[in-house]
Protein backbone atom coordinates (compact mmCIF):
# COMPACT_ATOMS: atom_id res chain seq x y z
CA UNK A 1 0.00 0.00 0.00
CA UNK A 2 1.32 3.26 -0.61
CA UNK A 3 0.65 6.87 0.82
CA UNK A 4 -1.45 8.08 -2.28
CA UNK A 5 -3.78 5.33 -0.98
CA UNK A 6 -4.18 6.29 2.39
CA UNK A 7 -4.56 10.49 1.86
CA UNK A 8 -6.15 10.15 -1.15
CA UNK A 9 -9.40 9.53 0.77
CA UNK A 10 -9.30 12.57 2.59
CA UNK A 11 -11.66 15.60 2.23
CA UNK A 12 -9.19 17.95 4.29
CA UNK A 13 -5.80 18.96 4.95
CA UNK A 14 -5.02 20.76 8.22
CA UNK A 15 -2.82 23.38 8.07
CA UNK A 16 -2.38 27.20 9.82
CA UNK A 17 -0.95 30.04 8.26
CA UNK A 18 2.21 31.09 10.03
CA UNK A 19 0.59 34.56 11.18
CA UNK A 20 -1.77 32.42 13.27
CA UNK A 21 -0.87 33.04 17.37
CA UNK A 22 0.29 29.99 19.26
CA UNK A 23 -3.22 30.24 21.41
CA UNK A 24 -4.97 29.94 17.79
CA UNK A 25 -2.63 26.92 16.52
CA UNK A 26 -3.50 24.90 19.87
CA UNK A 27 -6.62 25.59 19.83
CA UNK A 28 -6.87 24.52 15.91
CA UNK A 29 -4.97 21.19 17.10
CA UNK A 30 -7.51 20.30 19.56
CA UNK A 31 -10.21 21.15 17.40
CA UNK A 32 -9.38 18.89 14.64
CA UNK A 33 -8.11 16.07 17.02
CA UNK A 34 -4.47 16.24 15.60
CA UNK A 35 -0.69 16.23 16.81
CA UNK A 36 0.89 18.38 14.37
CA UNK A 37 -0.24 20.37 11.27
CA UNK A 38 1.43 22.17 8.30
CA UNK A 39 2.54 26.31 8.13
CA UNK A 40 1.73 28.08 5.14
CA UNK A 41 2.79 31.25 4.37
CA UNK A 42 0.80 33.89 2.74
CA UNK A 43 1.58 32.34 -1.28
CA UNK A 44 0.04 28.59 0.25
CA UNK A 45 3.35 27.26 0.63
CA UNK A 46 4.60 24.87 3.06
CA UNK A 47 6.73 26.82 5.43
CA UNK A 48 7.05 24.63 8.67
CA UNK A 49 5.13 21.97 11.06
CA UNK A 50 3.54 23.31 14.65
CA UNK A 51 3.26 20.52 16.82
CA UNK A 52 1.99 19.52 20.35
CA UNK A 53 5.47 19.21 21.22
CA UNK A 54 6.42 22.72 19.84
CA UNK A 55 3.40 24.54 21.72
CA UNK A 56 5.07 22.56 25.26
CA UNK A 57 8.76 22.80 24.59
CA UNK A 58 9.16 25.99 22.93
CA UNK A 59 6.09 28.23 24.95
CA UNK A 60 4.71 26.46 27.98
CA UNK A 61 7.92 25.35 29.38
CA UNK A 62 9.27 28.78 28.58
CA UNK A 63 6.80 30.11 30.39
CA UNK A 64 5.80 32.31 27.54
CA UNK A 65 2.33 33.39 26.52
CA UNK A 66 0.67 31.84 23.52
CA UNK A 67 -1.29 35.18 22.54
CA UNK A 68 1.34 36.93 22.21
CA UNK A 69 3.30 34.83 19.76
CA UNK A 70 2.82 33.68 15.99
CA UNK A 71 3.24 30.09 14.92
CA UNK A 72 6.39 31.03 13.02
CA UNK A 73 7.97 32.03 16.20
CA UNK A 74 8.03 28.30 17.08
CA UNK A 75 7.47 25.87 14.16
CA UNK A 76 9.72 23.55 12.79
CA UNK A 77 11.22 25.09 9.38
CA UNK A 78 13.78 22.57 7.85
CA UNK A 79 11.92 20.72 5.78
CA UNK A 80 14.23 17.64 3.62
CA UNK A 81 12.39 15.24 1.20
CA UNK A 82 14.02 12.14 1.25
CA UNK A 83 13.92 8.80 -0.53
CA UNK A 84 13.55 5.66 1.23
CA UNK A 85 17.36 5.34 0.95
CA UNK A 86 18.17 8.70 2.48
CA UNK A 87 17.06 10.65 5.64
CA UNK A 88 18.08 14.09 6.65
CA UNK A 89 17.00 16.89 8.64
CA UNK A 90 14.11 17.45 11.38
CA UNK A 91 10.96 17.07 9.07
CA UNK A 92 10.93 14.39 6.69
CA UNK A 93 9.04 14.66 3.97
CA UNK A 94 7.58 12.08 1.27
CA UNK A 95 5.97 11.72 -2.00
CA UNK A 96 2.63 10.17 -2.66
CA UNK A 97 3.82 7.02 -4.51
CA UNK A 98 6.19 5.79 -1.57
CA UNK A 99 5.09 2.73 0.56
CA UNK A 100 3.73 2.90 4.13
CA UNK A 101 6.31 0.04 4.66
CA UNK A 102 8.97 2.85 3.74
CA UNK A 103 7.05 5.46 5.65
CA UNK A 104 7.48 3.22 9.08
CA UNK A 105 11.00 2.68 8.33
CA UNK A 106 11.78 6.42 7.77
CA UNK A 107 9.55 6.77 10.99
CA UNK A 108 11.73 4.73 13.03
CA UNK A 109 15.33 5.73 11.53
CA UNK A 110 14.44 9.07 12.57
CA UNK A 111 12.40 9.02 15.70
CA UNK A 112 9.35 10.99 14.84
CA UNK A 113 5.64 10.24 14.48
CA UNK A 114 4.51 12.20 11.68
CA UNK A 115 5.79 12.31 8.16
CA UNK A 116 4.68 15.33 5.60
CA UNK A 117 3.26 14.44 2.61
CA UNK A 118 4.23 16.47 -0.74
CA UNK A 119 3.61 15.95 -4.09
CA UNK A 120 5.83 16.31 -6.93
CA UNK A 121 5.17 19.75 -7.71
CA UNK A 122 5.66 20.08 -3.68
CA UNK A 123 2.75 21.13 -2.73
CA UNK A 124 1.29 20.00 0.84
CA UNK A 125 -0.40 16.90 0.40
CA UNK A 126 -1.19 16.60 3.88
CA UNK A 127 0.40 14.76 7.23
CA UNK A 128 0.99 10.92 7.65
CA UNK A 129 0.82 10.06 11.25
CA UNK A 130 1.98 6.33 12.73
CA UNK A 131 -1.70 6.06 13.66
CA UNK A 132 -3.13 6.16 10.36
CA UNK A 133 -0.31 3.57 9.10
CA UNK A 134 -0.95 1.52 12.72
CA UNK A 135 -4.71 1.19 11.70
CA UNK A 136 -4.05 0.24 8.13
CA UNK A 137 -2.04 -2.69 9.32
CA UNK A 138 -4.10 -3.93 11.90
CA UNK A 139 -6.82 -3.60 9.68
CA UNK A 140 -4.72 -6.09 7.38
CA UNK A 141 -3.36 -8.44 9.77
CA UNK A 142 -7.00 -8.55 11.42
CA UNK A 143 -8.31 -9.30 7.80
CA UNK A 144 -5.77 -11.99 7.58
CA UNK A 145 -6.72 -13.67 10.82
CA UNK A 146 -10.12 -13.81 9.94
CA UNK A 147 -9.35 -15.49 6.73
CA UNK A 148 -6.89 -18.12 8.80
CA UNK A 149 -9.98 -18.55 10.88
CA UNK A 150 -12.39 -19.58 7.77
CA UNK A 151 -9.81 -22.24 6.75
CA UNK A 152 -9.46 -23.51 10.06
CA UNK A 153 -12.62 -23.78 11.48
CA UNK A 154 -15.43 -23.70 8.04
CA UNK A 155 -18.51 -22.91 8.67
CA UNK A 156 -20.99 -25.96 7.29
Amino acid sequence: MKVSDLIGSRKEVFSITEETSVHQAAQYLREKQVRSVGVMNASGKLVGVISHSDVSDKVAAENKCPAWMKASDIMTRELVTVTPDITLGELVTVTPDITLEDCLRLMEQNTIFHLIVLDEGQAFRGMLSISDILRVVASDEKARADLLESFIFPTR
